[in-house]
């Protein structure tokens, strides 16, 4: 794939996903939290993380090795499908199991474990969709895989809009609909990726076979430990809040938590559709000796742009956007929010740095600044929750992601020799100084229009971006070619 090609593909995927999910993420998270309260919006954030912790059982790796395997050998997608759907199947009642008994060793009981049950439901379809749409994309049908990436969201949006305003009921918005409409979501867009890839992988029955099973959880294996422990060191404060508070305050802090978490989970989704492209591409450069130069100075590029411009519009902005988006715990969401949303800067990076030492095969190291992030995490979570609850364990996520991505970058620099110098360093400084002060002038003149100035102030950061030559003409030229 050409460098053209890789701009075309991402700016489709990432212009879909604008289309679809800032209008869930805005639009009906916001409004469900609004309808249900703090309380039982953060109970649920706080269910759904820590059926989170333990998706490595649904996946044991293998998505990031299915898809760096058949995007190096695509030969093998007819033989491995069967197989691998039925080793999937498996695995969903292994981690019903031990999501279960652990819920209920650590105190779960009555409603909690029947929004356990259905979110538990929930993570299977959303991780057999994943794995499914890691062939997809193997295959390097962008196009496709970029339609998928929406498609729940899309149906989620029809089906809780209809229940929040289109007023089919007088009862209150509850939230085990918004659990339930997830679940239909995802049913549908299973199959529908499910006939895609078996129609591909011409597959007719699945496949019965311990010996297969083994091969493949071996090779996965570190796929699975690393994601395993990223699982624990990205979704564990929201548990540990609701965990280590006492009753009701726990549930009411995960609530402020998901309050500010909201935006950065949405533009982390934006820093991860790279990798989605990332992972095959660099997975098939590497193995054909092709140098990756060129598509890592173009990440870069966009992704330091989108993370410095998102980071500096929001935090200058924060109050008002938390005062737009909620009707309580305003002030308390925007102290959480000016720590978090700085994470989406190194979080940026270890979505380029980390897919290129995934693409590579270095596993081990990964894993090693994982458990360096778990002990970071764990350690300021502790010391700050009960001082600072919310805020505490914004500052534990901050300076998590910031000792992982350091972390990163130098191994993927040290390992994949690409060239320092290759990057637009200087003009990465140069944006960034000019454009901290000038946003921060603008809002304290914006006379409370919050969506004209942060629209504004995108517009600036885009032709600044120019202006320093972060970015260029090519990246237009060879989109339109």
């Amino acid at each position: 794939m050409k460098q053209k090609d890789f701009i075309f593909n991402i700016i489709l995927l990432i212009f879909l996903n604008l289309l679809i999910k800032p209008f869930w993420i805005l639009g009906i998270d916001v409004g469900v939290q609004n309808s249900v309260g703090a309380e039982n919006y953060g109970l649920y954030f706080a269910v759904f993380n820590f059926t989170y912790l333990f998706n490595m059982l649904l996946d044991m790796g293998i998505t990031n090795f299915n898809n760096r395997n058949i995007a190096r050998h695509q030969q093998l997608l007819h033989k491995h499908l069967s197989g691998i759907i039925t080793l999937k199947l498996l695995l969903g009642v292994v981690y019903m199991a031990v999501v279960f008994v652990v819920a209920l060793i650590i105190g779960y009981r009555g409603l909690q474990l029947w929004f356990l049950f259905w979110m538990a439901i929930n993570q299977f379809l959303n991780a057999f969709i994943l794995y499914l749409r890691s062939n997809i994309s193997a295959l390097l049908m962008f196009k496709t895989d970029s339609c998928l990436s929406v498609m729940d969201r899309l149906l989620m949006i029809i089906f809780c809009g209809i229940l929040l305003w289109g007023g089919v009921t007088n009862e209150p918005f509850r939230i085990e609909w918004f659990i339930y409409c997830q679940t239909v979501a995802y049913v549908l867009t299973a199959l529908t990726a499910l006939a895609i890839v078996v129609t591909k992988g011409r597959v007719t029955r699945l496949s019965w076979n311990p010996t297969f099973f083994l091969m493949i959880l071996k090779k996965s294996l570190p796929f699975a430990i690393l994601f395993l422990l990223m699982s624990f060191y990205n979704r564990i404060d929201s548990v540990m809040l609701e965990r280590l508070l006492p009753m009701g305050v726990g549930a009411s802090e995960a609530g402020i938590y998901a309050s500010a978490f909201r935006l950065l989970d949405a533009l982390v989704m934006i820093a991860y559709l790279f990798s989605v492209i990332l992972l095959p591409l660099f997975s098939k450069m590497l193995k054909n000796n092709e140098n990756i130069t060129p598509i890592v100075k173009s990440s870069f590029s966009l992704l330091f742009l989108f993370s410095v411009t998102s980071v500096v519009l929001l935090e200058c902005f924060r109050l008002p956007v938390m005062d737009l988006l909620y009707k309580e715990h305003v002030e308390e969401s925007s102290a959480v929010f000016r720590f978090l949303i700085a994470g989406i800067i190194p979080i940026s990076f270890t979505y380029i740095f980390g897919t290129m030492l995934t693409a590579n095969g270095n596993m081990k190291l990964l894993n090693i600044t994982a458990i360096a992030g778990i002990v970071v995490n764990m350690a300021v979570n502790l010391i700050l929750i009960p001082r600072m609850q919310a805020e505490g364990a914004a500052i534990a996520s901050l300076s998590t992601q910031s000792v992982v991505a350091v972390l990163q970058v130098a191994i993927a620099f040290r390992q994949l020799k690409v060239p320092v110098n290759s990057l637009p360093l200087w003009q990465s400084l140069v944006f960034t100084v000019v454009l901290v002060p000038a946003v921060w002038l603008f809002s304290q003149h914006f006379n409370g229009h919050v969506l004209w100035a942060l629209l504004i102030s995108g517009v600036f950061a885009l032709l600044l971006g120019f202006a320093t030559r972060l970015l260029t003409l090519d990246f237009v030229k060879q989109v339109r070619e």
